[in-house]
């Protein structure tokens, strides 16, 4: 959100036998309102943001060098979860969250059309990536990394930035600058498409809890509590699966997507999760998640009058998989905070 409260302060490796058949394999700048060249050449990871915006994100993701395509689709995303209409109990409107005097200020007409309009997802990505580039510049002569000042000049204004000669000493600002930089990274397109065989600790524990819960009956908003009688739906139980390894994921299934990079088909190996979505061009519909264990299979938590179960992942909304990091789990916002964040207009999503 522009303009914010910050601101006016001013492992070991284990190899894992799944025992299913076998089946684990290890396997002002542009005042003219349009970009100019820039070394941000990093494109956005498939299926990362909703297709009618993508164009829009990775062309003013190239406006000046301090940003990138998924540093500027990781700050919509922590703002307003892509959504246009989305408004904040202090007053923020818009996917980029702007507060009504810095629209007036700094927004620029991202799509031609004569106007600036808040609620038009164009012009708000166009000027989330302007007022970047003109932070960006204000603390240019500011020694350290020139995208992690740009981003504390975004939370906490450039005086500060200034004044500190880099990231002030605020909490606010220091855990944003670190969310969106390693949030980034879940929006990122491989550069390597080598598939890593290790299994680390975290996933093998994931898989381990996951397993120990087949046959569990199928309860709609279940995350396994007592009261529950232990039940879960899909997203509780990869959230409690992760849980049980120290990573704490959002409740839904559409937020678990951003909590680590992004592998292909060919790439995916046991512990990364799996997602199924109704527009497999809009990353919002997704529908329902799972735990991949290898050889084409997940254990999931499916539907009502279901268990606990393997499930093949050869369907045809399956949009594609996240491997979880403790980074990018703790980078994701928290849309239940009451703290002028976010009111999304959407219904809430229990899977």
């Amino acid at each position: 959100m522009v303009l914010r409260k910050a601101r006016a302060a001013g492992a070991a490796t284990v190899v894992l036998a799944i025992g299913f058949v076998g089946v684990v394999t290890l396997g002002t700048y542009a005042a003219s309102g349009v970009p100019e060249s820039s070394s941000a050449t990093l494109g956005l990871s498939g299926g990362t943001v909703p297709a009618a915006y993508q164009p829009q994100i990775q062309k003013w993701g190239a406006l000046c060098p301090e940003i990138s395509a998924p540093m500027l689709a990781a700050q919509l995303y922590q703002e307003s979860g892509f959504d246009p209409a989305a408004k904040s109990p202090v007053g923020a409107s818009g996917m980029a969250q702007f507060m009504p005097g810095s629209w007036d200020a700094f927004s620029v007409d991202g799509d031609g059309d004569g106007k600036r309009d808040v609620w038009n997802p164009l012009d708000a990505i166009a000027s989330a990536a302007s007022y970047d580039c003109l932070l960006a510049k204000q603390v240019a002569n500011v020694p350290g990394d020139r995208q992690a000042n740009m981003l504390a000049a975004y939370n906490a204004g450039p005086g500060a930035v200034s004044q500190y000669r880099g990231i002030p000493p605020y909490k606010e600002t220091q855990g944003y600058v670190r969310s969106i930089q390693a949030l980034a990274k879940s929006f990122t397109a491989p550069a390597d498409p080598g598939v890593q065989l290790a299994l680390s600790k975290e996933a093998t524990g994931a898989i381990w809890f996951a397993q120990s819960k087949l046959g569990t009956d199928y309860l709609w908003g279940g995350t396994g509590q007592s009261w529950e009688n232990g039940r879960f739906d899909c997203s509780g139980l990869t959230k409690v699966a992760y849980e049980s390894v120290g990573i704490e994921l959002p409740r839904v299934a559409n937020d678990q997507w951003y909590a680590g990079p992004h592998p292909s088909r060919d790439q995916l190996r046991p512990g990364d999760l799996v997602f199924f979505a109704n527009d497999l061009e809009d990353p919002r519909t997704i529908h329902h998640v799972g735990i991949y264990v290898g050889g084409g299979y997940m254990i999931d938590a499916p539907h009502t009058g279901a268990k606990v179960r393997y499930d093949t992942i050869d369907q045809r909304d399956y949009i594609g998989a996240t491997r979880v990091t403790p980074d990018g789990a703790a980078a994701l916002p928290d849309r239940n905070m009451n703290d002028g964040t976010i009111t999304k207009s959407e219904t809430p999503k229990v899977d």
